[in-house]
């Protein structure tokens, strides 16, 4: 799960579908990026001097039902998440994203067409070794009864995550998703959900606009009202992996690190990430490549020349 060196994807791919928010139509390609370029938005509607968007915790401008992004001239591109959970999952590193719209398509609501599209072209290794950030100490952020935290773990991404509803259906569920032995296909094919009673009041907002059964499940009290109903008994909590999953890439880097949440979301998730990164006692990068090579050489010593 833990490769050595940097990807990117093998060809370009082209994707097209509707914004969960704005609604508006919206065609995304993604083309392979070299090395240490990371993972960068272009807008190919506005002005070049003005187009690039970083994806970084730090340009996060909104987290309120979606990540936002934004750059230093006010552009911005929105509902990145499952997107990013994406590369996260299938180890990319470096890729460009071209965009004609302010909101990446939410496809079916989840990651399962984005990765479908990655492995239909494949991924190439790079000649430049992964860097991983390891945690160091534990961080936490809390907010009323809702929290976060991330603390240290030896090679390996752990997402302990609860969620909290008052809805009979949804209730209270936890799940802990480990990155190395956990299958991803349950939490890519995951989908956003919504309460129905809520629709209103998040249009109102100018929300939702290409929302449909089509693209989330929608809970109505105690029923489901997707004519076919959840794609997993843990769908609900499944999907806020995702979405943490996604948030996390915007460090530019995986971690090795565990992360315990109860009721979180966008805002907490970033929160922490902003509360953690201030602090370089909080966090280490070290190299896979250089890592490996340590362990094996510690394993197998070389020989001590002594003199007769």
């Amino acid at each position: 799960m833990f490769q050595d060196f940097q990807k990117t994807i093998k060809e370009p791919i082209q994707l097209e579908g509707v914004g969960l928010h704005n609604g508006i139509k919206v065609k995304l390609s993604l083309r392979p990026a070299e090395a240490n370029t990371g993972i960068i938005f272009k807008r190919t509607d506005v002005g070049d001097s003005k187009s690039i968007i970083e994806a970084s915790y730090k340009n996060v401008s909104s987290a309120a039902l979606c990540t936002k992004i934004k750059n230093s001239h006010g552009v911005s591109v929105s509902t990145i998440e499952h997107l990013m959970a994406a590369f996260y999952g299938e180890g990319i590193d470096n890729v460009l994203i071209e965009i004609n719209a302010p909101e990446v398509p939410i496809m079916d609501g989840s990651a399962f067409d984005f990765v479908e599209a990655i492995r239909s072209v494949g991924t190439q290794d790079q000649n430049c070794s992964k860097k991983i950030i390891k945690v160091l100490k534990k961080v936490e952020i809390k907010d009323g009864s809702k929290h976060i935290s991330i603390e240290p773990l030896s090679k390996d991404l752990i997402i302990d995550f609860e969620i909290v509803y008052k809805n009979s259906l949804i209730r209270t569920r936890r799940k802990e998703f480990k990155l190395s032995s956990t299958n991803l296909t349950a939490i890519y094919n995951s989908r956003t959900f919504c309460l129905y009673e809520d629709i209103d009041q998040i249009k109102s907002r100018g929300l939702a606009k290409g929302g449909s059964l089509e693209n989330a499940i929608v809970v109505a009290e105690n029923k489901i009202l997707n004519e076919d109903g959840l794609r997993n008994r843990h769908e609900f909590v499944d999907h806020k992996i995702l979405d943490c999953l996604g948030d996390l890439m915007l460090l530019g880097h995986r971690v090795f690190g565990h992360i315990k949440t109860s009721q979180g979301g966008h805002q907490l998730t970033n929160t922490l990430l902003r509360k953690f990164c201030s602090n370089k006692l909080n966090w280490e990068f070290i190299n896979l490549e250089e890592k490996e090579k340590n362990h094996k050489d510690s394993r197998y010593p070389r020989p001590i020349a002594v003199s007769a």
